[in-house]
């Protein structure tokens, strides 16, 4: 059984799938096996310590002081202050609770851990804020600029950060998985928080048409995926991350035209 103290135990990561671990052999087949094999150490990008910093503080205050403890280091210069980026951290933090709307909708059970079948695999997820009793969900998420737009390959055209990051497709499987637990609809929203000084909030919610979009492309993707996790099928590099970089190993020449991504 899945609880707090073992949702993110490599042994867990190999039994179920989960919305990251698909997004990630999306991203680099190699990169994500090295993951799973503890080739690689979990990333603890400033990125996502900032996010969690913003999660922990509406988590609970126990959340939040365990947080602060194991990440003191992280949020120190070397003369004992308070790093930029969670002076930020807390700027937003502040924002947020001043927002009315906020708090109206961010109410229910938080961090509530999910599991159930898709796709013939079993999958698991950890929903931020639950409100089972008046059938919606919500997740809390922080991020460089609201209005910013991205050019996606996937989608061939100017995207949100919703869907450059993939919160489309995990708020799809999230309300799927929460379907076959509680056997009725869920209405999944995002409450959006910006890093910009001062932060910008947004609440997000979707066309219902989108989601059956994201479930195909999983679908279409999944039983490659399970055959690359257990062996069945050689992991494919994508030869541009960060890991690709450190394990490069060349075997020839490259003419200058191949050299641009196209």
């Amino acid at each position: 059984m899945l609880t707090e103290d073992n949702y993110y135990d490599n042994d867990n990561h190999w039994k179920y799938m989960s919305v990251s671990q698909f997004k990630d052999f999306m991203s680099c087949e190699a990169k994500a096996m090295a993951k799973l094999n503890r080739a690689i150490p979990e990333e603890n990008t400033e990125a996502f310590l900032v996010g969690n910093y913003v999660h922990s503080v509406f988590e609970s205050e126990k959340s939040h002081e365990t947080f602060l403890t194991n990440h003191e280091s992280d949020m120190l210069t070397k003369a004992g202050k308070t790093r930029a980026p969670f002076i930020q951290a807390e700027k937003m933090v502040e924002r947020l609770k001043e927002d009315d709307f906020f708090y109206n909708l961010y109410k229910g059970e938080k961090e509530v851990i999910v599991t159930g079948e898709l796709f013939g695999t079993e999958w698991k997820g950890k929903i931020d804020c639950l409100n089972v009793e008046e059938g919606y969900f919500v997740d809390l998420k922080t991020t460089a600029d609201i209005g910013k737009r991205y050019f996606s390959p996937r989608y061939r055209k100017w995207v949100s950060f919703v869907e450059e990051y993939g919160y489309v497709l995990q708020m799809a499987i999230y309300k799927i998985l929460l379907g076959e637990k509680y056997n009725k609809e869920f209405t999944p929203y995002i409450y959006a928080v910006s890093k910009q000084d001062p932060p910008n909030v947004q609440a997000i919610d979707f066309v219902n048409a989108r989601f059956a979009h994201e479930l195909e492309y999983v679908e279409q993707n999944i039983e490659h995926i399970l055959k690359v996790k257990y062996g069945e099928q050689i992991p494919t590099p994508c030869g541009s991350c960060d890991y690709c970089r450190a394990n490069k190993v060349i075997t020839g020449f490259t003419e200058v035209e191949e050299l641009i991504d196209r």
